[in-house]
């Protein structure tokens, strides 16, 4: 079976997330973007793991479904064409704040779990050491190697991923307040990593270019703090739908793990280095003229993933590796609708044609990578020229930097304003 997954999203519990995660959103979600599997979050969080113990039934080995009554209220609203089933897998991502060789290392990891039993020894474990109530993601006083020891004890066939391993603040490989390799963070334990996952701000051809990656998956998920930001990376599988099967993949890399949905790594939030305050932003080997010092106010830049990749690159990026994976890089369904309409990304207007269209052509991945495009065109050649572009990577970016998203656009005003003529034309 084919199938989408996105393993690291987040609750309602989380610090700046929407209160409007909860499973039953997260399930409905799932059907509007094309997502079979997806994880849990936040199941260190006792409320949180409340709700998925008392919503979430077991389904194939190591998977949860959405119970009947839940489900059921959430599927009469949504259009045939969305509908699918979902499963849950047990996820968290754990933020980690300690100090190794005189400096302070800030990393996030996301854990994955086969069933519930071992969940609560996990927690039980965490809350000896720190606070799991307060935030969905709890953070930390532990070395990565540590916690990496405590969950392989509770449970080998667990799965330990870095998460978002570039970005500068929170990460493996982050300029900030990380390391310079897999063996310098893990030491002999690095033999318990199978995968890492790229973050908005990379993709797989950047990660080609690190020879100890090699042997690693690469997977992608979206990290998503709103349920409609679901999807907006995730992991391509063909596989049986159980926790086995979907560990297997990972661990070997093989066929069963095809490869993933991903960002234009450009439209990442750090992508390049620079200074928000400062409104500066630039390329890497701006950067180092600077000596990484914002030309304004003379404070240290943030260094991006790009160039943070450039420093510890081995080998070009064609050189990949022979079990490197395809990937495909997709700009959100929404934000070529906003483009389209000339409405922002969260206003009604966007709403509604989201809606409309998935209704007529089905989820939001299948649009994005499958739908031929004389069909969409029947609905609006603006979208299906849109739709074309972004398959060919036909556009235009400024990337993102120190915490500003990238700014992604398709057209320029004179081709929109004659594709949207003849639009009108058809209309009429």
């Amino acid at each position: 079976m084919r199938f989408y997954a996105d393993l690291h999203i987040h609750s309602r519990f989380s610090r700046a997330c929407s209160k409007k995660l909860t499973l039953s959103e997260i399930y409905r979600w799932c059907q509007y973007k094309g997502i079979k599997l997806i994880g849990t979050a936040d199941f260190t969080h006792p409320e949180w793991r409340k709700e998925i113990q008392d919503q979430l039934e077991e389904a194939e080995e190591g998977l949860f479904r959405l119970k009947k009554p839940y489900a059921d209220e959430i599927d009469r609203t949504l259009p045939a064409s969305c509908k699918s089933e979902v499963r849950f897998m047990l996820s968290v991502e754990i933020s980690l704040i300690y100090k190794r060789d005189d400096k302070v290392r800030k990393i996030h990891h996301v854990i994955l779990m086969p069933d519930i039993s071992s969940v609560d020894l996990l927690v039980s474990e965490l809350e000896k050491i720190g606070n799991l109530k307060s935030d969905g993601r709890p953070i930390l006083g532990l070395d990565s190697r540590d916690l990496l020891d405590i969950v392989m004890s509770v449970n080998e066939k667990a799965l330990f991923i870095p998460g978002h391993i570039w970005t500068p603040w929170f990460s493996l490989f982050g300029d900030k307040s990380g390391f310079d390799s897999l063996e310098e963070c893990f030491g002999d334990k690095k033999k318990y990593i199978y995968a890492i996952e790229t973050g908005l701000s990379s993709d797989p051809k950047m990660n080609w270019m690190i020879s100890e990656l090699d042997d690693l998956a690469i997977v992608s998920n979206s990290d998503a703090h709103s349920a409609d930001k679901i999807a907006r990376e995730a992991t391509i599988f063909n596989c049986e739908l159980n926790y086995g099967e979907i560990r297997n993949a990972i661990i070997h890399n093989d066929e069963r793990l095809e490869g993933t949905i991903e960002f234009f790594p450009e439209e990442g939030k750090y992508h390049y280095d620079g200074h928000r305050a400062c409104d500066i932003q630039l390329d890497p080997k701006e950067t180092e003229k600077l000596d990484a010092i914002c030309p304004k106010c003379k404070k240290r830049l943030t260094v991006g993933v790009l160039n943070r990749v450039c420093k510890l690159a081995s080998k070009n990026s064609d050189r990949k590796n022979k079990n490197a994976k395809q990937y495909f890089s997709v700009i959100p369904f929404k934000e070529v609708l906003s483009e389209i309409l000339g409405k922002g990304v969260q206003t009604k207007t966007v709403a509604e044609e989201f809606s409309k269209v998935v209704s007529k052509f089905g989820n939001e991945l299948s649009i994005a990578l499958d739908v031929p495009i004389r069909e969409l065109a029947t609905h609006s050649s603006l979208l299906a020229e849109a739709i074309k572009r972004m398959r060919e990577g036909n556009i235009h970016i400024l990337p993102g930097y120190d915490g500003v998203f990238g700014e992604i656009t398709i057209f320029d005003d004179k081709e929109k304003e004659i594709l949207d003529k003849q639009d009108q034309i058809t209309l009429v």
